[in-house]
């Protein structure tokens, strides 16, 4: 990892705040949606950070997309399942238990419906040691296959604007992957998009027209890295860090961050410090979701 730092932004405003853990951001017909994971909650906020709309998931919801027709898919992460919201209500879409040991995780879905779903792969909650898992394919019909396997907690995703390559987090692995799909959503050409070997854990990431990603690093930044690990510009992040980043609004150069000063499940629900920050970036974003 090498650190240019050219055009740095040092920090960000806060949004929107009293949320327990915000999680997977979205930003879907001019709003910007997340999942409130330990509130069992998925939310969306309105243009001056306030709530337009939210509704419970069971398992507590994680990766959020939409199918071509405007329904929204919500991975619940206990369930270890995706959800299909249709007229309102929730109904189960895809079972991802065959592939998925451990709580299932982030998630982006392609322009026809086809779903990555990630794998934290071990309990992180109760302190199991951790070990290596897939990432699951969810078809446009619901069905489920194998995506790529042996990724430490495969995590946040991108699909480029064209369609032809996947981008995911292995966090526990500190570098994020690239793949080149085909036209049935299946991967090959693997490589290695970035690494970072400071020991920043890339957790959630967005993905802008420069081709480079944004990254949420679980501490206290959000980095945006072009292909090859250069580091070129760096949020810092105040009294909480960084668990997932989104660009939106407008004109896609609003970077929502979701903050957190914990993830322990207890201390976000009792002290509810997390928030949606937001800074103003010069590239605005690209692709999916």
């Amino acid at each position: 990892m090498r650190e240019a730092l050219n055009n740095m932004v040092t920090a960000a405003s806060c949004f929107s705040r009293g949320y327990a853990f915000p999680e997977g951001p979205r930003w879907h017909g001019g709003s910007l949606w997340f999942s409130d994971q330990h509130d069992g909650l998925v939310r969306r906020l309105g243009p001056a950070g306030e709530v337009l709309e939210e509704f419970r998931v069971p398992g507590d919801p994680s990766g959020l997309g939409w199918m071509p027709n405007g329904e929204l898919l919500v991975v619940s992460m206990h369930e270890r399942r995706v959800y299909r919201r249709h007229e309102g209500a929730l109904q189960v879409w895809a079972d991802l238990r065959a592939l998925h040991p451990g709580p299932s995780n982030d998630m982006v879905v392609d322009a026809e419906g086809r779903a990555y779903v990630g794998n934290i792969g071990f309990d992180f909650a109760n302190g199991e040691t951790p070990c290596t898992t897939a990432v699951a394919l969810v078809q446009a019909d619901g069905s489920v296959e194998l995506a790529c396997d042996g990724l430490l907690c495969p995590n946040g995703s991108v699909i480029s604007a064209d369609g032809r390559t996947l981008i995911i987090a292995e966090s526990l692995a500190f570098r994020l992957h690239a793949w080149t799909r085909d036209a049935d959503g299946r991967l090959g050409n693997h490589r290695v998009f970035a690494e970072f070997t400071d020991g920043s854990i890339p957790d959630g990431i967005c993905l802008d027209a420069e081709g480079c990603v944004w990254v949420a690093t679980a501490g206290t930044s959000v980095l945006r890295v072009r292909e090859g690990g250069e580091i070129l510009e760096r949020i810092d992040i105040e009294n909480g860090k960084a668990y997932a980043c989104m660009l939106g609004g407008a004109d896609r150069r609003d970077l929502f961050i979701c903050v957190a000063p914990d993830h322990q499940h207890a201390v976000t629900l009792r002290e509810r410090g997390g928030r949606i920050d937001l800074a103003r970036v010069r590239v605005p974003g690209s692709g999916l979701p």
